[in-house]
């Protein structure tokens, strides 16, 4: 069912606001509403604008959770002050921020080793002290390296009358690495000949001592050392938080709270009166919220709550759904199609015995029905999953359904028959002849849903005041008097039994079409408009007969629709007696388990997977259209966000 809603009013002194929102909104669901477009119709409000001082904390705080484990979700919260929260935050906060700056100084320090590293470790090869080599006076050297594909015309031209050895260290995909030494007087002929060949020098530090290799080693041992040291304080950072677990998460969601508090003010309003300045906050609450939220604002003298009940089609409340707990799932299929409009008829409840019935009655297998139902039982009871409670549902409605045709895994004769075998019961019909009893069964069910809705539909139309199409329309009741009329007729006949009247079958019939054609004329004299056709009359006489062909053949095949769900009763009797002969089970011999195992599996993953969409379709076609428009807004209550 919809909740009943109420327009909530609530105003005070401007200051005073953190106090009201703290003190009663964060106690109630309630979809607040900008007060500048719902209540400036006077002119004189004014936004509030304030920004929120809160979200420098937030972020720390969001930070602060970041570091924390999973186990957070198990915490205690303890009450505490905003200010309280703050002081915590920010404690936490520093002490962190020192550590942080710790780790940040180490990997700077890291970043230089691994530099350094990389110059060295393409020379590991070379055999000689870096301090030596870089502390020569009288020969210069030059640490670099080659392209490889240059590497050949670098030995081939070199100069082999040059003043330089070269030394090459290491070969790998890209590069020749190696180092040359030169005599100082001949250093800047040398370099201009190795650059010509496309040298590319390295700097090498000069604050390591030993062989490149005996460096590197010892570079690698400090890079050791600093990760040790970071992963030092990274444990002091995680043991600070930790232990003060309890303390950060309480402070954490008392800032997000106090920080969804200022956002509110995004939707209020200010205005003065005299020199104080008052806030105005308003929004849509279950009526029984709003009387209990009035009453206890009625003896604070800084607070007015005003309820407002009236609607119109300028002010439709949002809906909020409540059903009983056997139907909650299934509003996840009516929110598919769309929220019902406040004042329109909630279908959950309806959707819920229909969609379980017509799935039961298409997949019946007391088996496979009880599988499915505890499946989907289990699923629900663990993961809370709507789709699972619906799945369950359905395997109960099969279960049913199975014993109502004595169908156990596929096998017939195992338990009693209560009612019809799909396959095998017929009946005879005039015109018809030998005719599935499962197939008239699923066509008067149909006409029985088709005739609800109608009512539904009636329902809705009296309850938003809309008679003219409570009386006159497809779905009225003119309608009514003719579908049913119609199908009364029919199965008069095919019972053998002796038809109405002309005069009778003139008022069931032509009557409640004549009227639906005429109905926008009847509804403008009714009105005493001048215009009773909207165009021209031929025209509007035109535009009507198509309509009226176009409802009885709505008629015909929504009636028809449900032939589908015999059809499908049909075939899964079929598609089971195919798995036991497969399985050996029809000739008297032993059949064969992991076939019969195997078979029920792909019968219930593949037919109920097609049943269940079947049964979807016929709700949305076949009834949503005749009494349900979908087009309600969701009631998305403030508060949410707010409390925690």
């Amino acid at each position: 069912m919809i909740v009943q809603m109420s327009f909530v009013t609530l105003a005070g002194p401007k200051s005073d606001i953190d106090r009201v929102i703290d003190t009663y909104l964060s106690k109630y669901e309630i979809q607040l509403e900008n007060a500048l477009v719902e209540l400036n119709s006077s002119g004189n409000l004014l936004p509030y604008v304030e920004a929120n001082p809160y979200k420098d904390i937030l972020d720390k705080s969001h930070a602060l959770l970041e570091l924390m484990d999973e186990s957070i979700a198990n915490s205690p919260l303890t009450d505490m002050s905003v200010e309280e929260a703050t002081n915590v935050i920010n404690n936490i906060d520093d002490q962190i921020k020192d550590l942080k700056e710790e780790i940040n100084t180490l990997n700077i320090r890291k970043d230089k080793l691994n530099e350094d590293y990389d110059c060295i470790s393409p020379f590991k090869n070379l055999e000689y002290d870096l301090k030596q080599v870089l502390g020569m006076n009288y020969i210069k050297y030059r640490f670099g390296r080659v392209p490889r594909d240059m590497w050949d015309s670098f030995q081939t031209f070199i100069n082999p009358d040059l003043d330089a050895v070269f030394i090459d260290c290491l070969v790998d995909n890209d590069f020749i690495w190696g180092v040359y030494f030169a005599p100082e007087i001949s250093i800047k002929k040398v370099d201009e000949s190795f650059e010509a060949l496309h040298f590319e020098q390295v700097k090498i530090p000069d604050n390591y001592s030993g062989t490149p290799a005996q460096a590197c080693m010892n570079i690698a041992k400090s890079i050791s050392e600093i990760d040790e040291k970071i992963r030092t304080v990274e444990s002091r950072i995680s043991t600070l938080v930790q232990v003060n677990k309890s303390h950060v998460l309480s402070a954490c969601n008392r800032i997000e709270i106090a920080y969804g508090n200022f956002d509110v003010r995004k939707l209020a309003a200010c205005t003065r009166d005299s020199n104080i300045v008052f806030h105005i906050l308003c929004g849509w609450m279950a009526t029984k919220d709003a009387l209990s939220l009035q009453a206890e604002t009625e003896n604070d003298p800084n607070v007015v709550c005003m309820i407002d009940n009236k609607t119109d089609e300028s002010k439709v409340p949002p809906t909020k759904l409540k059903n009983p707990k056997f139907a909650k799932p299934f509003e996840m299929y009516v929110k598919m199609y769309g929220l019902p409009k406040y004042g329109e008829f909630d279908p959950t409840i309806f959707v819920a015995i229909t969609y379980s019935l017509l799935f039961g009655a298409m997949f019946g297998d007391l088996g496979q029905g009880l599988c499915i139902f505890a499946i989907g039982l289990i699923v629900y009871l663990i993961k809370k999953i709507p789709l699972a409670a619906i799945l369950s549902a359905a395997g109960f409605t099969s279960a049913i359904f199975g014993l109502l045709y004595g169908s156990v895994f596929g096998f017939e004769g195992v338990i009693p028959q209560i009612w019809v075998n799909p396959r095998t019961s017929k009946m005879n019909l005039p015109i018809v002849g030998s005719f599935n009893t499962v197939f008239v069964a699923a066509i008067l069910f149909g006409v029985f849903l088709i005739l609800i809705t109608m009512i539904i539909n009636m329902v809705n139309a009296f309850k938003n005041k809309k008679y003219a199409d409570l009386l006159i329309g497809p779905n009225g009741l003119t309608g009514l008097i003719f579908y049913a009329s119609l199908m009364a007729v029919v199965i008069l006949y095919m019972s053998g039994h002796s038809l109405p009247g002309t005069i009778v079958l003139v008022i069931m019939f032509v009557i409640p079409l004549i009227l639906i054609a005429l109905k926008t004329p009847i509804v403008n004299l009714v009105q005493k408009n001048k215009k009773l056709f909207p165009e021209s009359a031929a025209m509007y006489f035109v535009e009507g007969f198509f309509e009226l062909f176009e409802m009885l053949l709505n008629y015909f095949s929504n009636t028809l629709s449900f032939l589908r769900v015999g059809a499908f009763a049909i075939s899964h009797g079929a598609m089971m007696e195919v798995v036991l002969t497969l399985a050996g089970a029809t000739d008297g011999g032993s059949p064969n388990i992991l076939v019969l195992i195997l078979g029920n599996i792909f019968v219930c993953g593949m037919e109920g997977l097609v049943v269940a969409i079947q049964g979807l379709r016929l709700e949305y076609y076949e009834l949503f259209g005749r009494f349900y428009s979908g087009s309600g807004k969701e009631f998305k209550p403030y508060s949410k966000n707010i409390k925690h």
